[in-house]
């Protein structure tokens, strides 16, 4: 404990008003006199170590909390007025001290606004150089968007945390949640933080899934959401409280660039441990087995999506126990890729995924059904697809939401392990060690003809194709039309 004196009388006013309590009753639970209390309160007293300890026991106020909030708005503070906007308007220190002290939210509401005002900067800049290269084929070689950041860094990666499923593992058996996940995280989040979960109308809750206010200590959750959503949002929030000093490693692992970036990362991460506490390793990578991997018997088995339950099957890559190096990507029926990851990296490089012939987009026109595939690349590598709409946030008569699809897939040479196989319309290939596959006894199937992406695919005649190719001449010969609609030579 440092020997700086530590004067905390609106955060003390916030946290007992935010419970409800008179200052009688609080005093009463410190083992203090009311005017001790109030004396603390008006910052006339500063915080014994005693009384931090109190409150910390007594209302699960973090000492670190307590001792660094004021100290952290008022740095936050002081770089909002280095602003070159408000450099004239610098107040001194103990003005931004009195800031911090006095009126907390209204310091956080001024440090929130600027970091969305230099965030929204930051766009624009990277935009406007991606609006003048554009067309000339080179990359951004300044900062990208922090959304695109995030992306590239995880789809790179493989899709496990194993500091992550081991914080799933020791939540869940401090849960012992037995059939009713929801309800054991519900009071845990009573109990340990005095957080209650309420389900709010789409009305009062128009823009948000998920909403905690720190103040009340109510987290609240829209009821656009089907079941197993709202199971993931509560177990997210529980996840990033619980596994704060893990989540806070890994991004730190990941060595993002910005503050947004590591905002949008921890998202992700508390997504991931939602979905390690909802389907326990072990015991998912057993029924998957079992179940030879049929998404709809493990989400049934697990009270879960079609998308979540396939999005676990692209986690499971622990040593030892490993399972089938599955890998995923999401779209619109615009064609607009949302999400892509694999238990060993996407594969953008083998797979691609920008073909507009996958099984991904004709899925659209027969929604919630289960579209299996083989597909052979121009090289000869061959994958097994599975696809499937999935369903979003329920919206209202007036409103139009997004639709999105899934395509679940992994190397050909899985056939035999997964149920999707006798789906094929001929028995399973297996492709030979000299197309980079796995060596077994090769076998005839019926495979679509697929590219990495239009730009960069050269099969001849594809009646799909969307663009002509970079990587050749267009046929201009007048004499000549092919069947694609960007002939070439």
């Amino acid at each position: 404990m440092p020997d700086q004196k530590i004067f905390a009388g609106p955060r003390i006013r916030r946290i007992r008003n935010a419970k409800g309590l008179t200052q009688t009753a609080m005093a009463e639970g410190l083992g203090i006199s009311p005017s001790y209390l109030n004396l603390i309160e008006r910052n006339q007293r500063p915080l014994t170590v005693q009384l931090i300890l109190k409150l910390a026991s007594v209302y699960k106020v973090e000492p670190e909390e307590l001792q660094g909030e004021a100290r952290g708005s008022v740095a936050a503070l002081k770089e909002v007025f280095s602003d070159p906007l408000l450099a004239g308007e610098l107040p001194g220190d103990q003005e931004l001290v009195e800031v911090a002290e006095a009126a907390p939210n209204a310091a956080a509401g001024v440090i929130k606004l600027f970091r969305a005002y230099r965030e929204q900067a930051e766009r624009l800049s990277a935009l406007s150089e991606l609006l003048a290269r554009e067309g000339r084929g080179s990359a951004l070689s300044a900062a990208r968007l922090p959304a695109d950041e995030v992306r590239d860094v995880f789809e790179r990666r493989p899709n496990h945390f194993a500091a992550l499923e081991e914080e799933a593992e020791a939540f869940a058996a401090v849960l012992e949640p037995g059939d009713d996940l929801l309800g054991a995280l519900k009071a845990w989040l009573k109990r340990e933080y005095g957080i209650a979960v309420r389900v709010l109308p789409a009305a009062t809750m128009p823009n948000w899934r998920r909403r905690y206010d720190r103040h009340s200590q109510r987290l609240f959750i829209s009821e656009r959401l089907s079941p197993f959503d709202r199971l993931r949002e509560v177990a997210m929030e529980a996840c990033l409280i619980r596994m704060r000093a893990a989540v806070a490693a890994e991004i730190q692992a990941l060595r993002l660039s910005s503050d947004e970036a590591r905002r949008l990362a921890r998202f992700e991460l508390g997504r991931y441990g939602a979905h390690a506490l909802t389907m326990p390793y072990a015991v998912f990578h057993a029924a998957a087995v079992r179940a030879r991997y049929d998404v709809d018997v493990l989400r049934s088995r697990f009270g879960v999506s079609f998308e979540q339950a396939a999005n676990r099957l692209t986690t499971l890559q622990r040593p030892g126990a490993a399972g089938i190096p599955f890998f995923m990507l999401e779209v619109d029926n615009a064609g607009n890729r949302f999400r892509r990851a694999g238990s060993q990296g996407f594969p953008q490089n083998r797979f691609g995924g920008g073909c507009p012939k996958l099984a991904v987009h004709a899925a659209f026109g027969q929604p919630g059904q289960v579209l299996v595939e083989a597909v052979e690349m121009p090289d000869g590598a061959a994958f097994l697809t599975v696809a499937r709409t999935l369903e979003g946030p329920q919206g209202a008569f007036d409103e139009r939401p997004r639709r999105t699809a899934l395509l679940l897939g992994c190397d050909i040479g899985f056939t035999d392990e997964t149920v999707y196989g006798a789906a094929l319309p001929a028995a399973p290939y297996t492709r030979s060690a000299a197309a980079g596959g796995i060596s077994a006894r090769p076998r005839e199937f019926v495979a679509t003809s697929i590219g990495p992406a239009c730009r960069l695919c050269e099969r001849v005649g594809c009646l799909a194709r969307a663009e002509p190719p970079v990587t050749r001449p267009l046929g201009l010969d007048e004499m000549v039309t092919g069947l694609s609609a960007f002939d070439f030579q």
